[in-house]
């Protein structure tokens, strides 16, 4: 058969514009799987209030008048690394509380918390961090973070592993819990309750911002808090699943090497700097609430 050129050129756009059509559907099935991908990772507390991103790697957390956001990943674990990159509301964020937590369920939960206090407009930002073992915290500490959050996105994560804890922004450690079972008596560590991450932001006006004289004003609403490319890495068990629990204590998130054990000089000389010039409140500090230090505190720098 002899093809006219008329007949070629009608043939190579149709074929074109199948190529394009294509290749918009494949991009288009991605992205959503990606997005599905995403929200299928995580239990939606306040649907109305979360806006995932298009590329499904990120979403806001929407506080206005009528309700406080939050959402909690499926899945749990036990060890590994977990974070994710955080750009908090701007503006006029006092009374806000924004969240990046690991907790277990139960009333004797275990529980790592980043909580980032709101503030006025040009007022330094606060971090305030909490550990929880079977029920127990109070050992608050809070640090001026020496940026704005809110200008751009930071990254902040916990690395879990049976020895240490570490949590970090930006890849700079700003606070450890160590293992002293075996050290100092009585002493407890998060090493036999899974933990998933959760992310929220509410009304914290009772304390969050200069000890809650400075409350959530309604008129700035409302306040977005974003989060993007998560972390979620480690031994995925159920929170009741002893059998899966003692596997865990065997695995590379477990015992990641001896490098991941304990804190390198360098990262004990970066986190003795942020408590000489960044530290507000640290609870091993605070004499009218504990006379004597808790003795876990000799072993931990911050």
């Amino acid at each position: 058969m002899e093809w006219s050129r008329s007949s070629y050129s009608q043939c190579l756009s149709i074929l074109v514009l199948a190529l394009c059509l294509s290749s918009l559907f494949i991009t288009s099935h991605a992205q959503a799987t990606s997005v599905r991908a995403l929200e299928g990772q995580f239990n939606k507390w306040t649907p109305n209030n979360l806006k995932f991103s298009k590329d499904g790697r990120g979403v806001e957390l929407v506080l206005d008048k009528y309700s406080a956001a939050g959402m909690g990943s499926k899945r749990s674990w036990l060890y590994g690394g977990f974070g994710a990159w955080i750009q908090l509301p701007a503006g006029n964020s006092a009374g806000t509380v924004t969240t990046l937590y690991m907790t277990s369920p139960g009333p004797h939960h275990c529980e790592l918390d980043f909580e980032f206090l709101g503030n006025q407009t040009g007022e330094p930002f606060l971090l305030h961090t909490n550990v929880f073992v079977d029920g127990v915290g109070g050992r608050e500490q809070q640090i001026y973070l020496g940026f704005d959050p809110s200008a751009a996105f930071h990254y902040y994560n916990f690395q879990w592993n049976k020895d240490l804890i570490v949590f970090y922004v930006d890849n700079t450690p700003v606070r450890m819990f160590r293992n002293l079972e075996g050290i100092v008596p009585r002493f407890k560590y998060p090493n036999h309750q899974a933990m998933g991450l959760f992310l929220s932001i509410w009304d914290g006006s009772s304390w969050a911002t200069q000890g809650g004289r400075v409350k959530l004003d309604w008129i700035a609403a409302p306040f977005v808090a974003t989060y993007q490319k998560f972390r979620l890495n480690g031994c995925v068990v159920e929170s009741y699943d002893s059998d899966g629990i003692r596997k865990c204590q065997n695995t590379m998130w477990a015992a990641p090497g001896p490098n991941a054990q304990r804190l390198p000089t360098g990262r004990v000389r970066q986190m003795r700097a942020v408590r000489q010039n960044q530290v507000k409140y640290n609870y091993c500090d605070d004499r009218k609430r504990y006379p004597s230090a808790p003795p876990e505190c000799a072993y931990n720098v911050l």
